[in-house]
């Protein structure tokens, strides 16, 4: 039975609505939890959130039966504030249970101290929020952000649209390496196995990863050899192919063991079948990498780049190479946003196995399903081909994609204009928010797999616009505050109430009491 928040105030309990935030402060921290009170303070808004929660979660989570779980609405800030601040998840279970205004923001109670999270729940329910959810989040907040705004975000939203490499949390690879993590994998789990149904046929098991792991020393030690002497070379070169056939014949009788030891267990318990089908996935690497070893070192073939994995942990894993500065290559996913002139991330793709030219068009689709007055997009030369320029111009009003090689006369003098330079000149601020993004989590993800990598990155695209609404927020306030600090030093404090009573002014009178009394 799950809550998508409890309504129900306690002995202590601050309405969320009420709490107080530290208005000098601009760590990121208040910031979230203001945007995220202005989600909930807005009823509508508030409903519109929970409403997608509880249709997206439906299959997985009974809202009706059962013991009582997390309340979405705690999910959901502990999931944004561990991406805004770039988090792991022992350091969000130490600031749940210790964090005044969190807590507060959470719905405990001053006095409810004893009320604490434990590790696992927190992992366990934030995995329950899927992309798909986030993103319906993310356009509900992002509008709200725009709203709060005004008629600058009405009459057009200025796009960007540009990619980066998210990493993935991975160890360079190497294929002896790959091999080495295959084999390792593979015969814990089997020794775990075989410890559980009490056989000593494994008893030797870490000593043959030993065995094993001092060859793959050999061979790298054997490799940091730089002679240029040709004889010194060919006698290095045949050492080395030696080293290298003494680890694939010491691997190859671990693979046969552990395949022979895999086959004689009888069971239909499903805990010991999970652990079996994982065994069998980690030998399939271990013989992939033992082919390849066995062709590139001994034998000189060249392996092509579609063949390669770099990772057996994390698979999904792709060989980025973009051409910058001190970087020559990044091991992860790229990943495409879209924002606007504000800093909204209007949307967000995780790319596989894709360039950017060949996603422009449904990025730009896409971002118009959200946000139909987009008025303006922006590219770099990457995102270029004549089938996506034709394409933008459709769906597009403005198109600032700049075109590769030598420019026509029409060409050049489109990108001549006055409007199509303007805009070009300020692409360059989508950087600034992939630079956020990277430095609120995005630099590299350490949730497992292809289904946690975008999780992850959704959740990061949702905390940094709550982010930015918390901050107009703020600015808000303190306007108000200032406002309040100078009638009271013209003696014209009532003057003041009557204009804000008369002209409905945004701000709350709680802030104005707050200020008198704080004065």
């Amino acid at each position: 039975m799950r809550k998508t928040i409890d309504p129900q105030l306690k002995i202590g309990q601050t309405h969320i609505p009420n709490i107080k935030f530290d208005l000098s402060s601009r760590d990121e921290i208040p910031q979230l939890l203001m945007g995220l009170q202005v989600i909930y303070s807005d009823t509508p808004l508030r409903n519109g959130v929970l409403q997608a929660i509880s249709d997206s979660l439906a299959d997985k989570v009974d809202f009706h039966n059962g013991r009582p779980g997390m309340d979405m609405w705690k999910i959901l800030v502990l999931g944004t504030l561990r991406l805004n601040c770039n988090w792991d998840f022992d350091k969000l279970h130490d600031i749940a249970n210790n964090h005044l205004i969190l807590r507060q923001m959470l719905g405990h109670s001053l006095y409810d101290i004893e009320n604490q999270y434990k590790l696992q729940t927190i992992k366990d329910n934030i995995s329950l929020f899927t992309p798909e959810l986030m993103d319906l989040i993310n356009q509900i907040v992002v509008k709200r952000g725009h709203a709060m705004i005004g008629n600058k975000a009405l009459k057009g939203l200025h796009t960007s649209c540009d990619s980066f490499v998210e990493e993935t949390n991975v160890h360079f690879p190497t294929d002896i390496s790959l091999l080495w993590d295959a084999l390792q994998k593979s015969i814990h789990l089997t020794m775990g196995i075989y410890n559980e149904i009490i056989s000593s046929q494994w008893r030797q098991g870490e000593h043959q990863l030993r065995k094993f792991k001092r060859a793959l020393r050999r061979v790298q030690r054997l490799k940091r050899s730089n002679s240029i002497n040709p004889e010194k070379k060919a006698l290095k070169d045949k050492h080395i192919k030696s080293a290298y056939q003494d680890c694939l014949d010491l691997a190859n009788i671990l693979v046969e063991k552990v395949v022979d030891s895999v086959n004689t267990i009888e069971t239909c318990e499903p805990g010991l079948l999970a652990k079996i089908i994982a065994i069998e996935e980690y030998i399939a690497h271990a013989k992939r990498q033992i082919s390849q070893i066995q062709r590139r070192a001994i034998a000189g073939e060249t392996i092509t780049h579609k063949e390669k994995v770099f990772s057996i942990y994390e698979p999904h894993t792709e060989w980025i190479s973009k051409g910058k500065a001190g970087v020559p290559v990044e091991l992860g996913l790229k990943v495409c946003i879209v924002k606007d002139q504000f800093g909204f991330i209007l949307h967000h793709q995780v790319m596989e196995h894709q360039t950017d030219d060949q996603i422009t068009i449904s990025m730009v689709k896409e971002a118009k399903e959200r946000f139909s007055n987009i008025a303006s997009c922006s590219f770099d030369k990457g995102f270029h081909s004549k089938n996506n320029q034709l394409e933008l111009s459709k769906l597009v009003n403005t198109v600032v994609l700049p075109r590769k090689g030598k420019l026509t006369k029409a060409t050049e003098a489109i990108e001549s204009s006055p409007e199509f330079r303007q805009l070009r000149h300020k692409h360059s601020a989508v950087e600034s928010s992939i630079n956020a993004l990277e430095n609120h989590g995005l630099d590299r993800c350490p949730d497992h797999g292809i289904d946690g990598f975008k999780r992850y990155t959704a959740f990061a695209v949702l905390a940094r616009n709550l982010q930015i609404v918390g901050a107009i927020e703020r600015e808000k306030r303190l306007r108000v505050v200032k406002t309040w600090k100078k009638a009271q030093q013209n003696g014209s404090i009532s003057q003041l109430i009557f204009q804000m009573t008369n002209t409905k002014e945004t701000a709350t009178a709680q802030d104005s009491i707050e200020f008198r009394r704080t004065g």
